[in-house]
């Protein structure tokens, strides 16, 4: 009977105490929550991973001309002294003079700076004109993977190269380009860049300068603008360099990392100690799409050349702290919006040029 009695207790209900989860409704929440972050999460990858491989692509097959990994022997490349060549076609030279036919720079970037005189952004996009102006940007010259049947009409610039030599046409027809020991191919330029804004109002995005080709006469050469990740707050860039020229038991490693920019005035011209990019390393920090009122980021960012050392500062677009580590704590603004309730992520990676010399 006493058993029977405790096993009956129920113990009392106080007036005005709030119930509390029971263990499956805790469960069932924290399930949801796991499912809304893995999604969020998978996203970012997926979008982190599509950038991945064709950056990388991009990248390691810059210097690529086809047949022949050597600019020298290719005609109608430019110099950045010349003036500017008609070949370059008046669209292509929004982007800066000869822009596309600078090929004795297969890799070429300036550091927190957006030097190209192209605007950046997409027009069409309200707001999105804006480029982080104390982001690095990279430019990528080489030619395509696929060569191009030589019954192709004319179009885009194309190099036409054979084992020694090549060519820059957009006019394919040539006795050079229809030789039989030549091969076509597209000429790919892409200007990569952060702006302040992109398809989704008020959040940075990674975008790209593409070389393409658009109707008219000759269908003449022009850029276009891409979004490649949206949420891409900052990018630096390092050269690493190799001083041997190709030469030599360590050619083609990385003996030095300069920042994107840099004045190489030996690269391969100096019979003494020429030099040549033979990696890039990259940092991207990317943030949320949106901030959490509750958060705080009060990490220190370090990566390129942005240093504690130098001090830290809570804006990415003071051009006077381009050189300080990133602490989105220090922004003065103490707005919901305010860039120091975003979430962040530095990622890094180094890729090695697949076309130096003595590779």
């Amino acid at each position: 009977m006493t058993s029977q009695l405790r096993s009956n207790h129920r113990s009392p209900i106080v007036p005005g105490r709030a119930a509390g989860l029971t263990l499956v409704e805790l469960l069932v929440a924290m399930t949801i929550g796991l499912v809304l972050i893995v999604g969020a999460t998978q996203v970012y990858v997926d979008s982190s991973r599509a950038y991945g491989v064709n950056e990388t692509t991009d990248i390691r097959m810059s210097g690529n001309w086809g047949l022949t990994n050597v600019s020298d022997g290719i005609g109608g490349k430019a110099l950045p002294t010349d003036v500017q060549l008609p070949l370059g076609g008046a669209g292509a030279t929004t982007c800066g003079v000869n822009l596309p036919l600078l090929l004795g720079f297969p890799v070429q970037g300036t550091n927190a700076s957006y030097a190209a005189t192209c605007a950046a952004g997409d027009a069409t996009v309200l707001g999105n004109n804006a480029a982080m102006p104390n982001a690095d940007t990279i430019t990528v010259r080489r030619a395509s993977a696929i060569t191009v049947p030589p019954a192709t009409a004319s179009g885009p610039l194309r190099i036409c190269s054979t084992r020694t030599s090549g060519l820059l046409v957009t006019d394919i027809t040539g006795t050079f380009c229809q030789d039989v020991n030549a091969r076509i191919y597209n000429l790919i330029v892409n200007l990569y860049y952060v702006d302040q804004s992109s398809t989704q109002a008020g959040v940075p995005s990674l975008r790209r300068k593409a070389l393409n080709f658009g109707p008219g006469p000759g269908f003449a050469p022009l850029f276009q603008d891409d979004e490649i990740v949206p949420g891409v707050e900052d990018l630096q860039v390092q050269y690493g360099v190799d001083l041997t020229g190709g030469a030599g038991a360590t050619s083609g490693a990385a003996t030095e990392y300069l920042n994107a920019g840099a004045a190489l005035t030996n690269l391969l011209t100096n019979a003494v100690a020429p030099a040549q990019i033979v990696a890039v390393r990259i940092w991207l920090l990317v943030r949320s799409d949106a901030p959490e009122g509750p958060f705080t980021d009060d990490r220190i960012y370090e990566y390129g050349d942005r240093l504690q050392a130098n001090g830290t500062t809570g804006d990415l677009t003071s051009v006077a702290d381009n050189t300080k580590a990133y602490r989105p704590s220090l922004s003065a603004d103490n707005s919901f919006t305010s860039v120091k309730h975003y979430r962040r992520l530095l990622v890094s990676k180094t890729i090695q040029i697949r076309n130096a010399l003595g590779r």
